[in-house]
């Protein structure tokens, strides 16, 4: 905006006032038009991020399908099979029908050990009934580096937010040992201002995340806490490991 006027002429207290008024609506349209393009970049960010979700989903629930289909489903069948056969033998061979019996029982165990490892990688049992603080402690007694867990203070929150750091901290262990070459991980979680805080920071001496787009594994941890009004952030560099930490609103409930 500029202003013309004869050399020497100085401007009266009116046009004074309404260059100002001026001035201050024309602020007020460019700041509005600044947060409105911040808002249309915003909304197509979290339009991306539900598509990258659901897309997860779906290709979750494919894999579930398949583990079902080649996995319980055709070990119910073939122990079907066996109780029938082992129905006819005892008409006339007792011991062929108790070997069977036998080997059924065993492989039923064995079923039941298939389904409760398939339940675990849906919603382990542990962070329905303990939380998350317990369920994470479990993981890092099984982890195939050394992993230390610091929880203090951390309560229960509602499902969703305990499933979604339950998930990502694992997924972001995974990435520590993958991508750095981890030789050792901790994993902290804490409470500040309203927001539950996790931290997993690995030791190791590879080249960590790069510095260009987001993995599938990382991309897919940052959907899930965006989608909860959260952050995550990611430091890593070549010879340093690799830090993920990120935060979510969050309540405690009694």
């Amino acid at each position: 905006m500029s202003i013309t006027k004869k050399r020497g002429d100085a401007l009266t207290p009116t046009e004074d006032k309404l260059i100002s008024n001026l001035a201050t609506q024309a602020g007020l349209v460019l700041r509005n038009a600044g947060l409105t393009e911040q808002l249309m970049a915003r909304l197509a960010d979290l339009a991306a991020s539900r598509e990258r979700l659901v897309t997860a989903q779906d290709r979750e629930r494919r894999r579930l399908e398949r583990d079902l289909r080649e996995g319980a489903q055709r070990e119910l069948a073939g122990l079907a099979g066996k109780l029938a056969m082992a129905a006819q033998a005892l008409d006339h061979d007792e011991a062929q029908a108790k070997a069977l019996l036998n080997e059924v029982t065993s492989e039923i165990a064995e079923a039941l050990k298939d389904l409760r490892e398939l339940a675990r990688g849906i919603y382990p049992a542990l962070l329905a009934d303990m939380g998350i603080a317990a369920a994470l402690d479990a993981q890092a007694r099984n982890a195939p580096i050394p992993v230390s867990v610091e929880a203090g203070g951390v309560g229960r929150y509602p499902q969703e937010i305990e499933a979604a750091v339950y998930f990502c901290a694992l997924e972001a262990l995974r990435s520590a040992a993958r991508r750095a070459e981890a030789g050792g991980a901790s994993v902290r979680l804490s409470v500040s201002d309203g927001e539950l805080w996790f931290e997993v920071a690995g030791d190791g001496h590879g080249s960590g995340a790069s510095d260009g787009p987001l993995g599938a594994d990382l991309q897919g941890m940052a959907d899930r806490i965006d989608a909860l009004g959260g952050e995550i952030q990611i430091d890593s560099g070549p010879g340093r490991g690799i830090k993920i930490s990120g935060s979510v609103p969050a309540s405690a409930i009694s």
